[in-house]
């Protein structure tokens, strides 16, 4: 940005976490963009309460005029991570997407506290190496094109936990943080990422120490639990025969799936600004959630919906992934998997045991399973003579193109 954009800019609102980038990113802002005022916002998803301790009068001692602290907890659950779960949406296999979802839902609580008090610009802590950069900026121009973005990691020189840490004790800027910090980790109701550290090298295991949220598979008990989760046209309404609200529900399923080792993941995922990162991933709730809506799903879809529907599945992953959440393409995504999530209603019973969760029971007023089908013993409506003709036009083409390359090999011959 030039010098003269720069002091056109009379008010940021700053995504803050209370941490050492945001702190050390308020007075940077003040000092090079001509003084001005620097409202900070925070984003409660459910990363605990205990990062929310002291959080305004930790900004304002960072020199915010003021802190928003905003509760998107509900609609981070409601209005995201149910309709994602919809569409069946795992990255590359194994991410079940947990830092990404949230981006939308924060974005959107950013530019609408930017536009209530009048900013001329939205700010965020992202490196220039991550993903998060790309995901918030999508999402910025397709709700506030109007509004500059400062990306400070982008801008200025430091470039260590040292630099920063100098940064705020010459300012006498108190911050908590120090420099043995080992992991970075993100953390919201859905999951708690963990990077850096020993997981840089992908051939070292890693520690104890790395994870937070679950037990030990190995330290879970030794007896198996079960829950009973029941859904309605695809939406989540009780756990265990308890009506509870989404946010409530996947505390719920969290607390209990963690207790047994479950969600746990390991894996080197294809960042979207192109290198290969390596990261622990724990989403106990999640991980029981997803299982038993697809097992729910299995019991209600027919071959090709579900064909199409996991299609939508896989191509939604990498739309949420790389942060295009506000773009026609999602929104049509979105709207095929609800089109499928409407007859997705009954009760699916998931076993919790050393890590796994494991769905062993599923019932559905619009199952299409018929035992009077699927039996292997006598039945009356079945009549196994019909299955030749099917395999006969089934295979009309192989069987066709086969007799054509006989024919073929028969006319050389001659």
């Amino acid at each position: 940005m030039a010098l003269a954009a720069k002091k056109d800019i009379k008010k940021v609102v700053l995504a803050y976490s209370g941490g050492l980038d945001t702190s050390a990113i308020i007075p940077w802002l003040k000092e090079n963009y001509d003084g001005c005022e620097v409202v900070a916002f925070c984003a409660d998803v459910g990363q605990g309460e205990e990062e929310l301790i002291g959080i305004k009068e930790k900004a304002i001692a960072s020199g915010a005029s003021e802190c928003y602290v905003v509760d998107l907890k509900e609609e981070y659950v409601k209005d995201y991570i149910y309709p994602i779960i919809k569409t069946g949406a795992v990255y590359e296999g194994q991410y079940l997407l947990g830092t990404s979802m949230a981006r939308p839902v924060i974005a959107k609580a950013h530019i609408e506290i930017a536009l209530k008090v009048g900013a001329d610009a939205v700010c965020h802590g992202c490196t220039g190496k991550g993903n998060d950069q790309v995901r918030f900026e999508a999402c910025f121009a397709a709700l506030a094109p109007q509004l500059t973005v400062i990306a400070p990691w982008r801008e200025w020189d430091m470039v260590s936990r040292e630099d920063l840490l100098d940064y705020l004790a010459e300012r006498n800027i108190p911050c908590a943080a120090s420099l043995t910090k080992i992991y970075s980790r993100d953390a919201n109701a859905w999951h708690i990422s963990h990077e850096g550290g020993e997981l840089e090298d992908p051939w070292c295991e890693p520690s104890k120490e790395v994870w937070t949220m679950t037990v030990d598979p190995m330290d879970a008990p030794d007896e198996a639990a079960k829950v009973m989760l029941s859904f309605e046209a695809g939406e989540l309404v009780a756990v265990d025969g308890k009506p509870m609200s989404a946010y409530q529900s996947l505390m719920y399923l969290n607390e209990k799936a963690a207790a047994h080792g479950v969600g746990r993941i390991d894996i080197v995922e294809n960042r979207l600004v192109g290198m290969k990162s390596r990261g622990c991933y724990e989403t106990p709730g999640g991980t029981v959630l997803m299982a038993a809506y697809k097992g729910l799903e299995s019991l209600i879809l027919d071959k090709e919906s579900l064909k199409y529907r996991e299609s939508v599945g896989h191509e939604f992953s990498h739309v949420i992934y790389d942060g295009r959440w506000f773009t026609p393409l999602a929104k049509a995504q979105l709207a095929s998997a609800a089109s499928f999530a409407e007859k997705v209603t009954g009760d699916v019973v998931v076993k919790l045991f050393k890590g796994m969760a494991q769905v062993t029971q599923r019932r559905s007023p619009n199952s299409l399973y018929s035992e009077e089908f699927a039996t292997f013993g006598a039945d009356d409506v079945y009549d196994q003579k019909h299955a030749e003709g099917f395999i006969r036009l089934f295979s009309l083409s192989s069987r066709i193109t086969a007799l054509k390359q006989a024919d073929s090999v028969l006319t050389k011959k001659k």
